[in-house]
């Protein structure tokens, strides 16, 4: 009996139970090579001992990277069954059948492969590159999708017929928004000059944009912006960098760090040990002076208010849940901040999270152990002053799970260790969000609480104080922007706990002592409502 008779006759017995099977499922079980089960499924299918599914079948698969994550791919693939004679039957909803050269699949050599296809239109159009998502879109009318072409396309590069391009970094290629850049690289021309022409092809689809990486396109317009602030006297903040690229504080963060490695001539000046500002060297210092003298008094007014009542709110959300949470432990750090909360935490990444590369801060971290024999659960906490959206819960959580502390890998991923909730605190949450996860809405809180976060807000803590008797003019909003600090906030609350009928008077005592420290900023916020 030859080698593939014998096979037939296995995968016969194989399947003699009725259950349809993979080639791979098949593959196991009988403890075969994948490459020599297909050949040989295809010759039983040939030979009308089973039948297979019509169309093929796709499903995710997920594949664990270690500290990158999780990774997703779409396999393809058919099942098999046993043949009785019949040329078709229907199994659980699906159509198998028997071998014909209409069933057969472009990807085993039936009818014009999408690979075959992908490959004539780049050497057809050999003097022009394409994106990946360009390439999907001209050859959508035979199937083929964006998911089809780099992988094609990998094997084309691999045998020297086509020129790959991307965002470059020292490690790796990572594409453009639109995908790969696709081009042919003419085999009958000397591989120097063909490369050459290929690179340059790419350069002519990528005029006006950056064909280097996304970090080093924002280290040139950081210069740019920076150069421009400089010839009209004036300093330049990160947030305003930040708005002018259009990237997020953290990503603009990052960027400046390296355009202050690579051009020397860009120079930082620290205002009030807290705020960064940035010029070029060319400057006058009578001039630079006078940038300064400016700042200052720009951030006197401005962001000394903002990081005042911004710290207040944490405190104030520090004070509830010491006042009613049983037995809660705030953990402690020092800091080389002079004057930095001693329960504010630095947490340690091992992975960059929204451009903080090795450090996140959260607010506070407490234990509570409910009994003797009851595990003790940890909550982290994440204040903000102002509208909360679903970015913010996003990058909080993240900021969870790649902490050195709060985050363990998992078969599916990164995820926070257990007997870890995430507590996000806000002044208010964005009411008209909704969140859409797997083709369901649902709110802003309904999705935190998905997450295992739990929401705090204003009106939470206000409802506190009118079930103590406090008036409705006395809230925590009022507290925050009366206190000139975060322990003047805890005296207060301690204050209108004790006597809550004297809280109107408690409360403006304070404005009346704290008239000299933001009369000003309240005159400005009169003056906006004009």
């Amino acid at each position: 009996m030859g080698r593939a008779a014998s096979a037939l006759i296995k995968i016969r017995a194989l399947l003699a139970d009725g259950r349809p099977r993979s080639s791979r499922d098949i593959a196991r079980e009988l403890d075969w090579g994948f490459g020599a089960t297909s050949q040989a499924l295809r010759r039983a299918w040939e030979a009308s001992v089973v039948l297979r599914t019509v169309s093929p079948i796709y499903e995710t698969e997920r594949r664990r990277r270690g500290r990158a994550g999780v990774a997703t791919n779409l396999r393809g693939y058919h099942l098999y069954c046993i043949s009785t004679g019949e040329k078709e039957n229907v199994i659980s909803n699906r159509r198998f059948v028997s071998f014909s050269k209409r069933y057969l699949d472009p990807r085993g050599g039936g009818g014009r492969s999408k690979a075959k296809a992908i490959r004539e239109f780049l050497a057809s159009n050999s003097q022009k590159a394409f994106y990946s998502t360009e390439i999907a879109r001209k050859l959508s009318d035979i199937g083929v999708k964006t998911r089809d072409i780099m992988a094609t396309v990998r094997r084309l590069e691999a045998q020297g017929w086509v020129y790959v391009r991307g965002y470059r970094t020292d490690q790796r290629q990572t594409p453009f928004k639109e995908g790969y850049l696709i081009t042919w690289i003419d085999a009958n021309k000397p591989r120097e000059k063909a490369i050459e022409e290929a690179v340059q092809k790419t350069d002519a689809t990528l005029a006006g944009r950056a064909a280097t990486s996304a970090i080093i396109n924002r280290v040139r317009r950081i210069r740019d912006v920076i150069l421009m602030a400089t010839k009209t006297r004036d300093l330049v903040s990160q947030s305003y960098i930040a708005n002018e690229l259009g990237c997020s504080e953290y990503e603009v963060e990052s960027a400046l760090q390296r355009a202050l490695q690579l051009y020397p001539d860009l120079k930082i000046v620290k205002l009030f040990n807290a705020y960064n500002y940035y010029y070029h060297s060319s400057m006058p210092d009578e001039d630079l002076r006078a940038a300064i003298a400016m700042k200052e008094n720009y951030i006197r007014i401005e962001k000394g208010r903002d990081n005042r009542v911004g710290h207040n709110w944490e405190a104030a959300v520090e004070w509830f849940v010491d006042k009613f949470t049983l037995g809660a432990s705030f953990r402690e750090q020092p800091h080389r901040t002079v004057g930095m909360d001693p329960r504010r935490i630095t947490l340690h990444l091992v992975k960059s999270i929204g451009g903080r590369v090795s450090n996140a801060e959260v607010d506070r971290v407490w234990t509570v152990t409910p009994g003797l024999f009851s595990p003790p659960t940890t909550y982290v906490l994440s204040c903000k002053w102002g509208l909360v959206r679903r970015r913010d819960i996003d990058d909080f959580l993240n900021v969870l799970r790649w902490s050195k502390d709060f985050g363990v890998d998992t078969p599916e991923g990164r995820q926070l260790k257990q007997g870890v909730t995430g507590v996000f605190a806000a002044s208010a949450f964005n009411p008209r969000e909704n969140v859409v996860v797997n083709d369901q809405s649902m709110s802003l809180a309904s999705y935190a609480n998905r997450l295992n976060i739990s929401l705090l807000k204003a009106a939470d803590f206000n409802e506190k104080l009118r079930e103590h008797g406090c008036k409705s003019s006395v809230t925590i909003q009022a507290i925050c922007k009366a206190a000139k600090d975060e322990r003047e906030v805890r005296e207060v609350l301690e204050a209108i706990w004790h006597k809550p009928a004297e809280a109107e008077k408690t409360l403006t005592e304070i404005i009346e002592k704290n008239e000299s420290l933001y009369s000003f900023e309240r005159m400005l916020e009169k003056t906006s409502q004009i």
